[in-house]
């Protein structure tokens, strides 16, 4: 386990890093987690994999999840997660790095690749946020958490979540700090400005987004297309693809990976 102090008070990200095969020379890749998960228990298998095992493997938790520091003096933006996710990245000398992210960590990677291009070389989203949500109370996900207040969801909001989400995220989740867990989830309903989808057009570098087939196109996946992001449809899988399907993603993210 490696870390790195990323904010003015000193807290502190931390990853689990591993080496790749010897003479593998892949790029590092940089795996970072959706909301109220960890990159740990959602990557490893997917990092030690045959097909994704050449490279140096970077799997980062983001402040206020997993094994990061939980500081309740953070804002949580998608911005400040973006930034504290590259002062790591600039303390374990990782450059022009291939980012795979999921869900809440695809924002952010997106953002990350916006605001600190020297970071990021290539990007593959693991069914990504890229529209702000409304907040919608009785929801599992980011727009249920977002709909209570931040004392709501400190006074009784968390263990209504707890009972909505069921144990499998739950099992994450539960590390999660109570405030990063909210106000993430806040950032991440509203969005950015511009948009996720609108930075995400805007790079020049190679992108793949990764969507489970059964869900059908994504809104707007013409124009994704037309501006060079490589869309996949994932079969026989859910939101979690790495978990669902393990082998149809290290095959696609591999090929993702060789794109220049």
């Amino acid at each position: 386990m490696h870390n790195a102090p990323v904010t003015a008070d000193g807290a502190r990200i931390r990853w689990v890093e591993l080496p790749g095969r010897p003479g593998g020379g892949a790029r590092t890749r940089v795996y970072l987690h959706g909301l109220g998960a960890s990159s740990g228990p959602y990557f490893t298998a997917s990092a030690a994999h045959p097909l994704l095992a050449d490279g140096r493997s970077l799997l980062m938790d983001m402040l206020g999840f997993g094994i990061s520091d939980r500081p309740t003096e953070f804002g949580y933006t998608l911005e400040e997660h973006a930034d504290a996710v590259a002062a790591a990245l600039e303390a374990a000398e990782a450059y022009d790095t291939d980012v795979i992210a999921h869900s809440m960590g695809g924002a952010v990677a997106i953002v990350l690749a916006a605001r600190h291009p020297h970071l990021v070389g290539r990007l593959v989203l693991v069914d990504a946020n890229l529209d702000p949500v409304a907040p919608g109370p009785a929801r599992p996900g980011s727009s249920g958490i977002a709909a209570y207040s931040e004392e709501e969801f400190l006074a009784h909001g968390r263990s209504e979540v707890r009972d909505r989400v069921g144990p499998h995220w739950w099992a994450t989740m539960r590390l999660a700090g109570h405030e990063a867990l909210h106000r993430s989830a806040v950032h991440l309903a509203a969005g950015t400005t511009p948009t996720m989808r609108e930075l995400l057009l805007g790079l020049k570098i190679p992108r793949t987004f990764l969507r489970p087939s059964a869900d059908g196109p994504l809104p707007g996946e013409g124009t994704l297309v037309e501006h060079g992001v490589r869309v996949v449809a994932v079969p026989d899988c859910g939101h979690n693809i790495m978990l669902d399907n393990p082998e149809a993603f290290a095959r696609e993210t591999a090929s993702a990976l060789t794109v220049r």
